[in-house]
């Protein structure tokens, strides 16, 4: 790691990657950032890795230094906060690096606000060789990459396995559950057939839960269906009318069998949380940073505790011989196309490697970037749910890089809502949301079929 941080400053120096200072004057940096205390390494890091260059500028003989000026916003969200981004953008007030959330991505590139990284990736191979492959996805648009992801996340089904046990399902059942998930034996349709026989049985008052409110969650049940929400190509959102049917008839099968609530979309996210983690309901799709919750309402002391009371699973296949499906939602670093932009890019590839970026995780409960940093000794002692969910990232999928994911997230929505409460039928739902979809998001949206 020394050796890097003293090749990039010696780099910096001598190839003249940002509009030169005289001699001695510091070099100000502009970081754009949420003041989010779950997360406040996301900047922290930045921070540190100009404190880091400085010194390696020292020992070079360098008189340069670089000063971070953050900006710490108050908005509510990574969505309002990117709107504030783009505002100042706008009038030439815009940062040399923005913490945001992905699927922003795309609205900065068309805005002209986001560096593309493609040559400082290359050009700089040892900075990011070790990242998880699948994480690259989120931050490409029409195909380059302008952005590093900062973090990542699970979201997957939960199991509860003593409920399984009590429904008369044996250890081997249990245990080999996840793999006919991952070989695509165990559908969608299996889960719901599962939770309705423990509900039946009388081993749960509930079968299985989820998020009782507009969010991506729903994404990865979508994909099990085939339904791929995004073209890349033309950087539009998309759906399929026959994959709707699919999936709201799978919503509709899940409700007829009494696996799912059909007041689901009216329940809160207090009695949602209580009813898996009060032991009622035999599964829930939600994400990896419940687990501390998990430990806390069950009891549990550790991960040997924890995973012969819980089993995790991606969201299965839609049928036979599909592949499962889970998803992430990465928060980015984002470098401005500005005169300092090598500069800030050298910055972020600092704040990515292992050491600093282990930090964040381990204090957020969030998976790593890079695969060597579950071999770390915090991981090891700190990370264990971390790193048990990082191999899932193989089937993750990420919300699209389009700023109307949330019109199209709120319009897929209310055909969940329509079908769970009986009030419309699949075909109806989708017919409602095909036409929504393309009244609200115009040319934004391509209708498949």
């Amino acid at each position: 790691m020394k050796a890097i941080i003293l090749t990039t400053a010696a780099a910096l120096i001598t190839c003249g990657t940002w509009a030169q200072p005289s001699l001695a004057e510091d070099v100000t940096v502009k970081l754009w950032a949420r003041a989010d205390r779950s997360g406040p390494l996301r900047a922290g890091n930045i921070v540190d890795a100009a404190d880091q260059l400085n010194r390696a500028f020292e020992a070079a003989g360098s008189d340069t230094r670089i000063k971070v000026d953050l900006i710490e916003t108050n908005a509510a969200g990574f969505d309002a906060d990117a709107l504030d981004l783009l505002k100042a953008h706008s009038v030439g007030d815009g940062p040399d690096i923005a913490v945001a959330a992905h699927e922003w991505i795309g609205t900065f590139v068309e805005a002209g606000f986001a560096a593309n990284l493609e040559d400082h990736i290359a050009d700089n191979a040892g900075l990011y060789a070790d990242i998880i492959p699948q994480l690259w996805e989120s931050v490409k648009y029409k195909g380059d990459r302008y952005g590093i992801p900062q973090d990542s996340e699970i979201r997957m089904f939960f199991v509860n396995n003593d409920i399984l046990r009590k429904a008369g399902k044996s250890e081997e059942f249990i245990s080999g559950l996840p793999a006919r998930v991952e070989a695509g034996e165990f559908t969608m349709f299996d889960w719901c057939d599962l939770a309705a026989e423990a509900v039946n049985s009388g081993a749960a008052k509930i079968g299985w839960v989820h998020r009782p409110n507009v969010g991506p969650d729903f994404q990865m049940a979508m994909a099990s269906f085939g339904i791929d929400i995004y073209n890349e190509d033309e950087a539009k959102l998309q759906i399929t009318r026959s994959g709707l049917e699919k999936y709201y008839g799978w919503l509709k099968y899940c409700v007829d069998n009494g696996s799912l609530p059909a007041d689901m979309t009216t329940y809160s996210w207090d009695s949602t949380h209580a009813a898996f983690r009060g032991g009622d309901a035999m599964g829930k799709f939600h994400g990896i940073w419940n687990v501390g919750a998990q430990m806390e309402s069950f009891g549990l002391t550790g991960p040997d505790d924890y995973f012969n009371k819980l089993t995790w699973i991606h969201a299965p296949a839609g049928e036979q011989g599909g592949q499962p499906k889970n998803l992430s939602h990465p928060i980015i670093y984002v470098v401005g196309d500005t005169p300092k932009k090598d500069l800030a890019a050298m910055l972020v590839g600092l704040a990515s490697q292992h050491v600093p970026n282990t930090a964040h995780a381990v204090s957020t409960n969030h998976t790593p970037i890079n695969h060597g940093q579950t071999a770390m000794p915090e991981f090891i002692e700190k990370g264990w749910a971390l790193i048990a969910g990082t191999p899932m990232l193989k089937f993750a999928e990420f919300m699209p890089n389009h700023a109307k994911i949330g019109q199209y997230n709120a319009i897929t929505y209310t055909g969940i809502q329509a079908v769970e409460t009986g009030e419309m039928g699949p075909e109806e739902a989708a017919d409602m949301v095909i036409e929504e979809l393309e009244v609200e998001l115009g040319d934004d949206v391509i209708i498949l079929d």
